[in-house]
This record gives structure tokens, C-alpha cells and sequence, in this order.
């Protein structure tokens, strides 16, 4: 099962990086030494003097910006009252909207149970209206139908989310839309909108290889997540994927002073290889160049796992290793502790929902 889906995700991994976005400045200063010279002709008609300026003293001129390029941008180290301040809101706003998913989730789930036990008897009379007059159908329509059944459910549940990588990736490349895209399709801490770009980064690519690369890895691990997790506990698992490793990045930014702006979901696929590789460690992956060499599903993560680490101590910056450490840590607790802690203890909410649809107008009735 594993082989089939995941023996080109391996190959991967290295391109699935969150990508981040730093800018550069060259330090350039302007030193300026100004010389007065006042001179008169000696024939002819006189210039009127020149008006002789005071002359500021040296502790003015230090004060002076400089005109001609800005210095370079250095680290900005905070103090942990600052900093704690800074991550106060971001803070909220993760648990805040990780609750919301799996709430949705749980709701979702419920509706779609509902309307499993409803649409019984209406299929038995459309098979009982399809014999009596066969509908029309064309060849095309055919061919999606047929298409769009011959998929795993997992690959039908992520077919949204690609297609909405793909068109914010489209949006990337419109010139009018670059400021939009980069106020909250790419999440810094240094920016004055922080929470909602925490959940839009994670489907954003500005690269066609990034965003290839990222879809290629969610497919290829769609049909083992879902039949681990369900199609909507893994939304609410994706969604919130998302957010806590934006925030993760956000932790490792402050604490370094390295601000910049990061995009990309491997954050969130990082949770989806990591929880099917901790449940089903002894899975068997391959690279799909060389498809020869074989290892664990275990192993794999162990290496990305030490990579990410090292990535992160060492200050690489090809990749916001913390995204992907917060993202791959969350995705091992969940499969571990948290679907007994969070999944299984919904019925409360669900009972509340429950009695809400019964008891409200025009319902239909109980359930």
C-alpha cells in the first residue's frame, strides 16, 4: 500500500521545504566632506557674496541619517517580556482556531453521517428512475465521473486543497495583487498582520517547483492519512497543522532575531508524513529515482527529524526548519495523544449540536 503511494515521496522531501523569503541589504554608507570655497573676480562686475552658513558642530552631524543607502539590516534581538508580548496574540489565535477546525470537524462529520442515512432511500429510487429512462450523459462527462471514482477517498479529499494551492499560485503572478499577497499570503512576525496570514501561508507558493514538489508529497500520503484519520478529523488535522507550525516558525524568528517572511505548506504535510510514519513505522518507502533502495517509514522520519534539528541549531536558512519541526512534533503527539484527548471526547459537542437541529424549526424533525 505504501509502496505504491509514498515511493516517490522520499525523493521529495528536500523540495518540500517551507519556503522563506529574506532580503538582503549591502551595507553602503555615505561619507560626506564638504568644502567651502569663496572666491570674487578679480575684474569685471562683482558676485554678491555668498550668505557663509554656521558651521554645525560634530555631535549635529553624527546625527545626520544617511541619504544614500539605509545601513544594513542586522539581527533584532528582543527581551523575553517583548517577546512573549509579541507572541501573545499569535498565541491565541493558534488555539483559537485549532479548536474552531475540530469543532467544524466534529459537526462535519455528524451532517455528513446524516445525510448518509437520508440519501439510502433516494438512491434506491434513482436506480429505480435509471432503468426506466437511462440518462444522458456525454463522453467527457463520462470520463470526469468515471475519473473522479476510481480515486481513494483520501485523493478526492485533497483534490480541494490542490486546487487551491494552485490558484493562489496563479495569484502570485498577477503584478496588482504582490502587495495583497504579501501582507497575508506570507507569515512574518515583523508584519502588523500576523494571525490570519498564519493559516493563508500555508497554501501559498510563489515557486512552480515548491508547489509541485509540496502537492506531489500530500498525494502521494492522501490515501494512508485519510484511512487513518477519517476525511474530517485529517481537515481539522491539516488546518491546524498549518497554524501551529506558523507559529513554531514565529517562536524560532523572535528567538533568533532573524525576522522574514516564510510561505509554503510543508509545514502542514510535515504533520501528515510524520503521524502516517510514527503509525505505521515499519512501512516501506523508496526513492523514485532509485527505486533499489528501500527503508522504513520509521527511519525516514528519524533522518528528517535529525536534519530539521540540525537545520535549526546551525542557522541554515534555505529552509524554516522550525516550521517543519513544529509541524512533524505535532504530527507525532496527535497520532499518539491527541486523537484519544481531542477526537474521542467530541461527543459532548456533537450532543449539543444535536439537540440544537432537533429543536430548532424547521429541521425536519429528530434525527
Amino acid at each position: 500500500l505504501f509502496r505504491s503511494m509514498a515511493s516517490g515521496s522520499w525523493v521529495l522531501r528536500c523540495c518540500t521545504a517551507r519556503g522563506s523569503i529574506q532580503e538582503h541589504l549591502a551595507p553602503a554608507r555615505s561619507f560626506q566632506h564638504r568644502f567651502t570655497i569663496y572666491t570674487q573676480q578679480r575684474h569685471g562686475f562683482r558676485k554678491a557674496p555668498k550668505k557663509i552658513e554656521p558651521r554645525k558642530p560634530e555631535a549635529e552631524k553624527t546625527m545626520e541619517p544617511f541619504k544614500s543607502s539605509p545601513p544594513a539590516q542586522k539581527p533584532v534581538f528582543y527581551t523575553i517580556s517583548s517577546t512573549l508580548k509579541h507572541l501573545f496574540k499569535p498565541f491565541v489565535f493558534t488555539v483559537g482556531f485549532t479548536g474552531c477546525a475540530f469543532a467544524s470537524a466534529s459537526i462535519w462529520q455528524y451532517e455528513a453521517l446524516k445525510c448518509m442515512l437520508q440519501s439510502s432511500a433516494d438512491e434506491r429510487h434513482a436506480d429505480w428512475l435509471k432503468k426506466i429512462r437511462p440518462p444522458k450523459e456525454l463522453d467527457f462527462r463520462k470520463q470526469v465521473n468515471k475519473w473522479w471514482s476510481d480515486l481513494s477517498e483520501g485523493q478526492r479529499t485533497v483534490t480541494g486543497i490542490i486546487a487551491t494551492n494552485i490558484f493562489v499560485f496563479c495569484m502570485w503572478r498577477v503584478p496588482s495583487m504582490q502587495r495583497t499577497m504579501v501582507k497575508y499570503f506570507t507569515s512574518n512576525p515583523a508584519s502588523r498582520t500576523l494571525c490570519l496570514p498564519m493559516v493563508l501561508s500555508t497554501f501559498s507558493h510563489f515557486s512552480l517547483f515548491h508547489l509541485a514538489a509540496n502537492m506531489y508529497v500530500l498525494w502521494s500520503f492522501s490515501s494512508s492519512i485519510v484511512s487513518i484519520l477519517g476525511r474530517e478529523q485529517f481537515m481539522a488535522v491539516y488546518l491546524s497543522a498549518g497554524v501551529i507550525s506558523s507559529f513554531a516558525s514565529y517562536v524560532s524568528k523572535m528567538a533568533t532575531g532573524r525576522l522574514g517572511p516564510s510561505l509554503g505548506a510543508s509545514g502542514a504535510i510535515m504533520t501528515v508524513l510524520a503521524a502516517v510514519c510514527t503509525k505505521v513505522p515499519e512501512a516501506k518507502l523508496a526513492i523514485i529515482l532509485l527505486p533499489m533502495f528501500t527503508f522504513t517509514a520509521g527511519t525516514a522520519l528519524k533522518t528528517i527529524l535529525a536534519l530539521d534539528t540540525a537545520g535549526l541549531i546551525l542557522g541554515w536558512r534555505i529552509f524554516d526548519h522550525a516550521a517543519h519541526l513544529g509541524g512533524a512534533i505535532f504530527g507525532i503527539w496527535y497520532v499518539t495523544y491527541g486523537h484519544e484527548l481531542i477526537w474521542k471526547n467530541r461527543q459532548p459537542l456533537v450532543k449539543i449540536w444535536h439537540d440544537w437541529r432537533t429543536k430548532s424549526p424547521g429541521k425536519g424533525g429528530s434525527y
